[in-house]
């Protein structure tokens, strides 16, 4: 055997022996990295030729972090646990602080992802990019240097790092040790005008967690709660201000009897056949588990029954005359039927019940809902103020404050308030109307003008019963508006026959 052979073979029984001696843990530096972060789920939101525009087009965030990447990359593989530590912080239901940062990847070494990557020039693995997400939709060319533009983050080699990068453009100190959010919260200003426009996903959120308490506590059991319900669900599929659930409620609509056959409705799978729950509200990405505008600075407090409160207010806005007490009478049996707090239910049911006029003008349905919410607010106030549950950083108020709207109020004293009611009303409708959906124009200031124009009249269009549902629902709905002084009379004669829930107070 020559010297050459010796020399190999001692060098390979070498390479045996450290193997066989060194720990499981110190055989490969990704697995000393991720170590125990084995199971944890990946926060990071894959993305794909297919995906891209799509999420980073509907997303919430304000800003985006995509990474570009291989995934046959050592250094890929080994960066991964620290993207997912900064991840952890603004995506999925458990986000520490959700809906400002929305953390993604590309898989580059995927075929079809090809030419996305191309699109960005990426040119090393792995390649982050910032910018707002509307910028990255239709994309491309070289990264700019301009704030208002898409950048390449030049500093993100471990999770610390990249943290401080993203801290830098926000003008935030967020920490990675940061926990769920509790009495930490950055105080929405009230006094902005814009900041309604952020309640579009709120009352996104709000309609699909109310079908999901409707779906998981089996609450459709007879003829009257379907009846509530379809009323209540041919209100949104006509006005709501969300597009994806207007035509998800028209999707219910149509399919609604061979789902609930007889206002029976099966609420579980079996031998393939669809259920309500097969039909998502607001489409298959909400609920998205948090709340921006109408998040609260502790977990108990505000969420979804502001985003209830808005939606009620956002409706209101957008129906004709002619619907106006067919609007009133499918808002108070839903909150009735559907509403699962008793005491907060009984209260609104009393206030429906004290109305004895059917509603003639949709001005009025709108400031009886503004009233009401204002009469709420006043009753909590007491509550929350002497037993100490409010939220401190959001106390309740009497609505709109004088910041906001100086000439809805004619005087005001610490007991009461005189308004100027014709500049409420213009207030609430421009304020839960145009106000609310102007964050989808703002997102839709992307690609070509005609694709501009397209997607802002498409959102922003108040929906009419034939434009958005479709030709069944839409009759549905027709023949239900025309018959809502019928359907009055009926509901107040069941409401006052109607033995009270008992209450567990």
């Amino acid at each position: 055997m020559s010297l050459a052979h010796l020399l190999l073979f001692a060098g390979l029984l070498s390479l045996v022996i450290l193997a066989s001696s060194s720990s499981p843990g110190s055989r490969s530096i990704l697995r000393d990295i991720s170590g125990g972060n084995a199971d944890q789920k990946d926060r990071a939101v894959e993305l794909n030729s297919s995906n891209f525009d799509s999420v980073l087009r509907d997303t919430p965030a304000k800003y985006a972090v995509v990474e570009f990447f291989a995934h046959w990359c050592p250094a890929c593989r080994n960066y991964k646990p620290h993207y997912e530590k900064v991840a952890r912080l603004f995506n999925g239901p458990e986000a520490i602080h959700p809906g400002i940062v929305l953390m993604t990847r590309v898989d580059c070494a995927m075929k079809t992802n090809t030419e996305l990557c191309d699109r960005f020039s990426v040119s090393h693995y792995p390649m982050l990019f910032w910018g707002s997400p509307t910028k990255f939709v239709s994309g491309s060319g070289e990264p700019k240097k301009e704030k208002s533009e898409i950048v390449v983050i030049d500093d993100a080699r471990t999770a610390e790092r990249l943290l401080n990068w993203i801290n830098k453009q926000t003008q935030s100190s967020f920490g990675l040790e940061d926990k769920k959010f509790e009495n930490e919260h950055v105080r929405t200003n009230i006094t902005d005008y814009k900041q309604i426009s952020q309640a579009v996903y709120d009352i996104e959120e709000a309609t699909a967690e109310a079908f999901d308490i409707i779906l998981s506590n089996k609450i459709i059991k007879s003829s009257e709660t379907s009846a509530s319900f379809i009323r209540f669900i041919q209100l949104l599929a006509a006005h709501h201000a969300s597009k994806r659930c207007r035509k998800g409620a028209a999707e219910i609509l149509v399919n609604y009897d061979d789902l609930c056959p007889s206002g029976k409705c099966s609420y579980e799978s079996s031998g393939g056949k669809d259920t309500l729950g097969s039909f998502p509200i607001c489409g298959k990405d909400v609920p998205r588990g948090y709340y921006m505008f109408c998040r609260g600075s502790r977990n108990d407090t505000r969420g979804f029954s502001c985003g209830l409160w808005v939606l009620f207010h956002s409706l209101t806005v957008r129906i004709e005359d002619g619907e106006s007490h067919f609007a009133f009478t499918s808002i108070c049996d839903f909150v009735n039927n559907f509403f699962m707090c008793d005491e907060c239910r009984l209260h609104f049911n009393n206030m429906c019940l004290s109305v004895k006029t059917p509603f003639k003008k949709a001005r009025d349905l709108v400031l009886w809902v503004w009233s009401t919410h204002n009469k709420v607010n006043e009753r909590l106030m007491k509550d929350e103020a002497s037993l100490g549950t409010g939220d401190p950083e959001f106390p309740k108020i009497i609505w709109p404050p004088r910041e906001l709207c100086p000439s809805c109020y004619l005087s005001s004293d610490e007991k009461s308030i005189e308004w100027d009611e014709d500049n409420v009303y213009k207030f609430l409708k421009n304020y839960y109307g145009p106000k609310l959906v102007s964050l989808y124009k703002e997102k839709s200031v992307i690609g070509k003008k005609e694709e501009i124009v397209s997607a802002t009249t498409e959102d922003l269009t108040v929906a009419t019963n034939a434009l958005v549902v479709p030709v069944g629902a839409a009759l549905a709905i027709a023949v239900a508006s025309c018959a809502f002084g019928a359907l009055a009379c009926y509901w107040r004669t069941q409401q006052k026959n109607r033995k009270p829930r008992r209450s567990w107070n």
